[in-house]
């Protein structure tokens, strides 16, 4: 068969090229897809002690609040990623309490308590902290996903998710969260009510660094968070201590 160079004029060359992208328009589009909404969060969660097998590490947390009121406290937590062991090293007069967490249950005792009280992890433990923000994140457990959108945080390229509490034992009713693209890592979260209300506003830094398997990631080493109401009232928390280890179950028995 011959051809002649009519047949190869750029109309007719333009036209075969759309009618191939119509017909296969996901080709241009393979190396663009966005991973789903469980997925990012999963990830981001790791950076702040959820997912991992068994992890342990200090806060210190540092209130001011708007009248000029300063409060610190120093807790250590041990987590083996659904449970969590808190206990309040500083100040000395609250020293020896404890707060363990499982699942979604917490549970406080003292060395003046004969035994120990069920309490909600949406109780404050301090200042803008809840017994809640203390603990290790399990977000995709504890919540459903929907990716919202992609959107600029201060420069940063991010996935903004909207989550949604799986049961009212969580510390927040939804949280707006922030995960920047480049890193998996969350780095804005807004916490609201069931009703809508926006009630704290908390930000993150990874300045630390654990060893998850075979390569080290990042671990967050700040968390602040703002009243949404009064937004001179701050609560920061500083990540130190950290050690990626396996805990013994006996560290998270109720008794």
């Amino acid at each position: 068969m011959r051809w002649a160079m009519s047949d190869f004029t750029m109309p007719s060359v333009l036209r075969g090229l759309l009618i191939l992208f119509v017909l296969l328009p996901g080709l241009g589009s393979v190396q663009a897809q966005t991973p789903d909404a469980a997925t990012i969060l999963a990830s981001s969660d790791k950076a702040r002690g959820g997912g991992l097998p068994g992890i342990l590490w200090q806060v210190d947390v540092e209130t001011a609040e708007k009248n000029g009121d300063k409060d610190s406290m120093r807790v250590v937590v041990k987590s083996n990623g659904d449970d969590n062991m808190m206990e309040i090293l500083e100040p000395v007069k609250a020293r020896g309490r404890k707060i363990l967490m499982r699942g979604n249950n917490m549970w406080f005792s003292s060395p003046s308590v004969t035994k120990p009280v069920p309490i909600s992890p949406r109780q404050r433990l301090t200042g803008q902290a809840s017994y809640g923000d203390i603990a290790a994140t399990n977000y995709v457990k504890d919540y459903s996903a929907v990716l919202l959108a992609d959107e600029l945080l201060e420069t940063v390229p991010c996935y903004v998710l909207e989550l949604t509490a799986t049961s009212k034992s969580v510390t927040y009713d939804k949280v707006k969260y922030w995960i920047a693209r480049d890193t998996g890592l969350g780095i804005r979260a807004e916490f609201y009510t069931v009703s809508g209300k926006h009630i704290k506003t908390a930000r993150f830094k990874y300045d630390n660094h654990i060893n998850a398997g075979e390569k080290s990631i990042p671990f967050v080493s700040e968390m602040q968070i703002v009243d949404a109401l009064a937004g001179d009232a701050v609560t920061t928390l500083n990540y130190s201590a950290i050690e990626v280890r396996s805990l013994s179950a006996r560290d998270f028995r109720l008794n």
